[in-house]
């Protein structure tokens, strides 16, 4: 099916095709990692390792399993390097997340667009006094706004 010079395509945009553009193999990774760290399996296995460390290197299994005496200078190494790198991954997900968030918002600014200029031309169309919707559009507005402050009481519910 053709369409005719006339009549240009609709263009609308999918957000999973867009997002899907800005994801790359290091932005997977990133967001595996963050989604794992975000568990309670990744907290399960944390404390076992530090349990597991800490009774080989407090001498239960004999003077030759400790590689890492109190104070666990090593552990704390570890574990300092870990956090570094998992607050690193957070950050690289919250900028994503931010990205994607700038992507809806887009779009969905794209949309609401659509809607007003064809809402604009099927009233025209119909007759409709654009001065008089927008007025009205104006007064839900400012009412909608005064309710959610606080200034005018909501009506009872059932009504």
């Amino acid at each position: 099916m053709s369409t005719s010079p006339k009549r240009p395509a609709l263009r609308i945009v999918n957000e999973q095709d867009v997002l899907a553009q800005l994801r790359g193999t290091q932005d997977r990774i990133a967001d595996a990692i963050t989604a794992f760290a975000g568990t309670m399996m990744f907290v399960y296995l944390h404390a076992l390792w530090f349990t597991v460390w800490i009774v080989f290197n407090e001498g239960v299994f004999g003077e030759g399993a400790i590689w890492d005496p109190f104070p666990f200078g090593l552990l704390t190494m570890i574990v300092s390097l870990e956090a570094i790198f998992l607050s690193t991954f957070v950050m690289v997900s919250q900028n994503r997340q931010a990205a994607r968030e700038n992507v809806r918002a887009d779009l969905d600014f794209e949309t609401n667009v659509r809607s007003e200029v064809w809402s604009i031309h099927m009233g025209r169309a119909l007759g409709v006094d654009p001065v008089e919707v927008e007025k009205r559009v104006q007064e839900l507005l400012a009412e909608n706004r005064a309710r959610m402050n606080g200034t005018i009481p909501q009506p009872p519910k059932g009504t």
